[in-house]
């Protein structure tokens, strides 16, 4: 597609033709997860219609021919974020199991009493909990990087915290709860120099910004299928060779091995070291049609789409008295966290469904930024690609509705 052309585009998700209480449906729900573009849905249906077989090892066409298509996306994710080997990709559950790998795996091979694990205070609960439970067994110190009222890290705070004990920084790219953009390539820098190695939570970043991780230098990259137009249930962890070599085996199974005998078992060369077990076969050869429909429309293209609605958003959200945006970074994508005074954001969301409208309001996961942001929950609208002004405006008048009535 050598433009934009936002008509086309909606008509590529049929999610969208959904009518909720007789009214179009409005779908502000992209930071949970985004709807899939007829290509994806297509591709798993074809997958179990007509080529229905486990990968790896099959000697029979329909085995050699899903194969093809699964080692197919991993050669498309090594494209997609510039890795330097496809060795380099590892399909997991999706973020979440990707960080819980790291932990399970380098966190017990090379951290011990005393290390330091440094993280964020906007961070997800899955680039906190892991790390807590590697702390029990190890003895490790989890220290956490402080963040102003804008939502945006220090960067001093985070020099300071930099030390020789410090071993692993573990940080999201992107806010899913608040939008803002981390500096993350400088802050991969900074933990460099002092010879920590840096998670990237990529999550919320691979549809909204060009990711590289030979540019950014990162040791670790996770994120999800779901929040790039892909399936649920699957997704990837991108990690240098070298660490890959070195970090023993997640799980047992099929596939991860090389011979097996009751004496002692030798383990299969990189990637498959990591993926025990029948994958989701069909979600990773979905992923190859969601990054292949990204890369369709442009990154380029749809992060200018997004940033014009987010500034006409933000725009809108300020006509409305008492509301408040929580998360307002220099830097940040199409995220609109909110409160407004006197409204609890579950009767909002409440509310709003009535008209078609999918928002979500709570706490995100993150619960440790919502009390430093001094607010138990927020209302969040996130937008995607397919979203439009007319969606924001129909959000606005929801909202004065529900000022009107709650008021």
């Amino acid at each position: 597609m050598s433009e934009f052309n936002i008509n086309t585009i909606v008509k590529d998700f049929p999610t969208l033709e959904t009518k909720i209480y007789g009214k179009r449906l409005i779908y502000l729900d992209n930071a949970a997860t985004n709807l899939k573009p007829r290509s994806v849905i297509n591709s798993i249906h074809e997958y179990y219609s007509q080529g229905t077989s486990n990968v790896h090892r099959g000697l029979h066409y329909l085995s050699e021919k899903a194969t093809d298509k699964y080692e197919m996306t991993r050669d498309k994710i090594k494209s997609f974020i510039n890795a330097r080997d496809r060795k380099e990709i590892i399909f997991t559950k999706g973020t979440t199991d990707s960080i819980n790998l790291v932990a399970a795996t380098y966190g017990l091979e090379f951290l011990k009493e005393g290390d330091e694990i440094l993280v964020s205070e906007m961070e997800h609960h899955s680039n906190i909990v892991p790390w807590q439970l590697l702390a029990k067994k190890t003895g490790i110190k989890i220290k956490v990087i402080p963040i102003n009222d804008e939502g945006e890290i220090l960067l001093e705070e985070y020099e300071a915290l930099l030390n020789e004990k410090t071993k692993l920084v573990s940080v999201v790219y992107i806010s899913n709860a608040l939008g803002t953009i981390n500096p993350i390539k400088k802050m991969i820098e900074m933990a460099h120099q002092k010879g920590a190695k840096f998670l990237v939570d990529a999550a919320q970043a691979m549809a909204h910004t060009k990711i590289d991780v030979q540019d950014l230098d990162a040791d670790f990259l996770a994120f999800s299928a779901h929040k790039m137009l892909g399936p649920t249930g699957v997704g990837a962890l991108y990690a240098k060779e070298e660490l890959l070599e070195q970090m023993p085996p997640y799980q047992g199974g099929g596939d991860m091995i090389d011979v097996v005998s009751f004496e002692k078992t030798t383990f299969n060369d990189l990637p498959y070291k990591f993926e025990a077990g029948t994958p989701n076969i069909s979600g990773v050869i979905a992923l190859f049609h969601a990054i292949e429909y990204l890369e369709k429309i442009g990154l380029e293209n749809i992060i200018s789409y997004e940033d014009e609605l987010l500034q006409y958003g933000t725009k809108r959200l300020q006509e409305i008295d008492g509301l408040k945006i929580i998360g307002i970074a220099k830097k940040k994508t199409s995220i609109l966290s909110f409160a407004i005074k006197d409204i609890h954001p579950h009767d909002l969301a409440t509310f709003t469904d009535k008209f078609g409208i999918a928002i979500r309001t709570g706490h995100h996961c993150a619960q440790p930024l919502m009390k430093r942001m001094g607010v138990v929950a927020t209302t969040r609208a996130s937008l995607s690609l397919y979203n439009t002004k007319k969606d924001i405006d129909e959000l606005i008048y929801a909202l004065k509705k529900a000022e009107e009535i709650f008021r």
